[in-house]
């Protein structure tokens, strides 16, 4: 008989046999394969961790660490009478465990610079002296363009690239997107974001800069502008129009700007819907120098953000709000306050902003604030009272919108004195505006040299005669659906402006009716040089020859639109043009025929550089015949939807003076392929060719001469 102990050896002598020969013809194969052997009631699973955490052939060796394991007295802890083996319950092995197939793992494995943490990472690349070597780091992974754009220039090391820290090669860019495998962007756009910064950025008043459009406007993006513009200089203007949908512009995105930019000193935000304040707040962190900030439909960013850039960044000279629904008077406060050299500001539709944030901006600013434009905010007279009052330095006012302003608040604006400097003056849908306001306005801006008016509907010819005697400055007017006044208001304002007024324009007003008047009250207005009359459908002939003789200077002309012009008010109207005309649209003036234009040429023919005669109908050959022989300097001419046919372009071809350079003939029916040998003699000087809609012209032709006149761009 065996002793105890005998035994105990002999089983275990058996069984590492039995294992031995099992690993040696199957080796890496799962022990659970060859699943539960009985010997002598023994249990072969007792030895299931030490099987399944074999190594290798060392691990068989007496040395080895199975063989240690087997002899572990720790494994086998108590003997029955009938020779079974007790093994202490453990828990399943983890992957993790240093038992795994060591031999598979450590192929599995891979030594690589990712295992580093970011903190690691950070010291590496502020310690990369150049900028070629951060910009090949950044190329390897999102993870790393981040990290890059983490840092601040202030925390860049500056000392001398050494050998050993310079990169071998410069091919990291191939490794894009490999080791981040899982990023949502990929390594495409983090390769193309910095590749393309030297070919997108542009140089404007001496300093880069970059605009982001719709999709192109995401965080990573911003991250590669922020480090590959730190070795020319840095970033000088940022704009972001849009943002990509499914990953927009954040606050991560304008930090980075914010740490690598420094010196960035134009920030304009449209419609970017995930910035809020603590982006906004990061700019003023890290770019002190700004100077223009532009916050179109922000509706995260609110007075917090307005009071970081009023505390951070005391050059702000100009400042734009549109549709941001959070700022406030607060906000404005505190930039009147800590901004001495603001010079411009415009606040649109935010419903927060009134009075107080108003009257306190401009006063604060009063010294060098010079243009101001307020549109659809709760303002009420006051405002206008503190702008007439401090507006000492205005040159350029706009008032648009703003329901709440009464009569009084004009009166006042005018009448306080102190836009002694303003020379142009903007009112758009402005009940307020009336005779008494317009009058005090003209009275208190002695250096007003441009007034547009739009929308004034309770404006009367008796207020635009008042104030054009009191604006002795005046020299462009602008009148747009003001549909009280007549034409009698209009020619009064003329002869009242006779020495000063070089532009007057009438747009849309339906007020304006033919009356009969007499020449000799008026005055001649020989300083206008540009007059335009546009979609006012009652003012006909009769109002253009008497136009004609009030203003015989005239250079440039815009009558289009006017159904009731015809052959008789035009003529008279070019006969009395001394200086001779140089731009004339006649566009929409159905009623007019050849005789107009042969007048014109006739007599402007050595002036005349650009005419349009788009949707005269009753225009032929005729007056191609005469353009082509008495009109040298014409550049640009526009036939469109006219009469004319192959000989009238036959006829221009055939000019040797000629030498045009635009050309319309869109909608012209009459005219075929014929024409196309004639158009090749003018493409010699074309560089812009328009075909649209003419239906006898074949496809095959406009290929065959856009391959002869290669320098013309062509529609078609």
């Amino acid at each position: 008989m065996l002793s105890a102990c005998e035994l105990l050896d002999l089983i275990q002598f058996l069984v590492f046999l039995l294992l031995l020969a099992v690993f040696t013809l199957e080796r890496g194969f799962f022990i659970g394969k060859l699943c539960k052997f009985r010997f002598k009631g023994f249990d072969s699973t007792i030895f299931m961790p030490g099987l399944v955490n074999y190594g290798g052939d060392e691990d068989l060796l007496p040395s080895g660490a199975l063989y240690s394991n087997l002899m572990d007295s720790s494994i086998i802890l108590s003997l029955g009478p009938h020779l079974d083996v007790y093994y202490p319950p453990r828990k399943r092995s983890r992957i993790s465990a240093p038992f795994v197939f060591r031999e598979r793992a450590e192929q599995k494995m891979q030594y690589s610079i990712e295992v580093l943490p970011d903190e690691c990472l950070f010291e590496i690349f502020r310690r990369l002296p150049r900028r070629q070597e951060r910009s090949a780091c950044a190329l390897v992974s999102k993870r790393w363009l981040l990290l890059q754009s983490s840092l601040r220039r202030a925390e860049i090391c500056s000392n001398k690239p050494s050998p050993s820290l310079k990169l071998s090669g410069q091919d990291n860019s191939s490794k894009v997107g490999n080791d981040h495998s899982s990023d949502s962007n990929g390594g495409g756009e983090i390769n193309s974001a910095i590749h393309n910064e030297k070919e997108e950025f542009e140089n404007d008043g001496g300093y880069l800069t970059r605009c982001l459009e719709g999709k192109k406007a995401t965080d990573i993006r911003l991250a590669a502008i922020a480090v590959g513009t730190y070795s020319r200089g840095g970033l000088g203007k940022l704009l972001i129009r849009g943002s990509n949908a499914t990953r927009g512009v954040t606050n991560f995105g304008l930090s980075a700007i914010a740490r690598g930019c420094p010196s960035l000193r134009v920030l304009s935000l449209w419609n970017v819907p995930y910035i809020s304040d603590e982006g906004l707040s990061e700019i003023a962190n890290g770019c002190h120098s700004l100077e223009k900030l532009d916050l179109c439909q922000c509706p995260l960013i609110s007075d917090k953000g307005l009071l970081s850039i009023a505390e951070k960044c005391p050059n702000l000279t100009d400042l734009t709000i549109d549709s941001c629904f959070k700022i406030g008077n607060e906000g404005l406060q505190a930039i009147g306050c800590c901004c001495p050299n603001l010079r411009s500001i415009s606040i649109k539709d935010c419903q927060l902003v009134g009075d107080q944030g108003v009257a306190s901006l401009v006063s604060s600013a009063s010294t060098v604030l010079t243009k101001i434009k307020i549109q659809a905010i709760n303002i009420t007279d006051v405002s206008l009272a503190v702008i007439g009052h401090y507006g000492n330095a205005v040159t350029d006012l706009s008032l648009i919108s703003l329901q709440n302003v009464s009569e009084r608040g004009f009166w006042v604006l005018g009448n306080a004195v102190g836009l002694q400097k303003l020379k142009s003056f903007t009112v758009t849908s402005c009940h307020g505006v009336t005779d008494l306001g317009l009058e005090a306005v003209g009275k208190g801006c002695p250096n007003l040299r441009k007034l547009i008016l739009h929308r004034c509907s309770f404006l009367s010819d008796n207020g635009l005669k008042a104030f054009s005697r009191l604006a002795v400055s005046l020299e462009s007017l602008h009148l747009e659906e003001c549909n009280r006044i007549t034409q009698c208001g209009v020619l009064g304002a003329l002869s009242n402006c006779g020495t000063k007024l070089k532009s007057l324009a009438l747009v849309k007003c339906s007020g304006i009716r033919a009356t009969v008047l007499g020449l000799s009250a008026l005055t001649p207005c020989k300083s206008l040089r540009s007059l335009t009359i546009r979609n006012c459908p009652g003012f006909g002939s009769a109002g253009l020859a008497i136009v004609g003789k009030l203003c015989p200077n005239l250079q440039t002309v815009d009558f289009s639109g006017l159904c009731g012009a015809t052959d008789s008010g035009l003529l008279l109207l070019l006969e009395s043009c001394e200086s001779g005309l140089i731009n004339v649209n006649l566009g929409g003036c159905i009623n007019i025929s050849d005789a107009v234009v042969l007048t014109m040429a006739r007599k402007h023919g050595n002036t005349l550089k650009h005419l349009s005669l788009d949707g005269c109908r009753k225009i032929t050959d005729q007056s191609l015949v005469a353009l082509g022989d008495s009109c040298s300097l014409l550049i640009d001419l526009d036939i469109s939807k006219c009469a004319v046919t192959d000989m009238g372009i036959a006829a221009l071809a055939c000019a040797k003076q000629l030498n045009l350079r635009i050309l319309s003939l869109s909608g012209c029916s009459l005219l075929s392929d014929k024409s196309m040998p004639f158009l090749h003699n003018l493409g010699q000087s074309l560089v812009g060719l328009n075909l649209q809609h003419c239906s006898l012209i074949s496809r095959k032709a406009v290929e065959l001469l856009e391959e002869q006149s290669w320098r013309c761009d062509i529609l078609f």
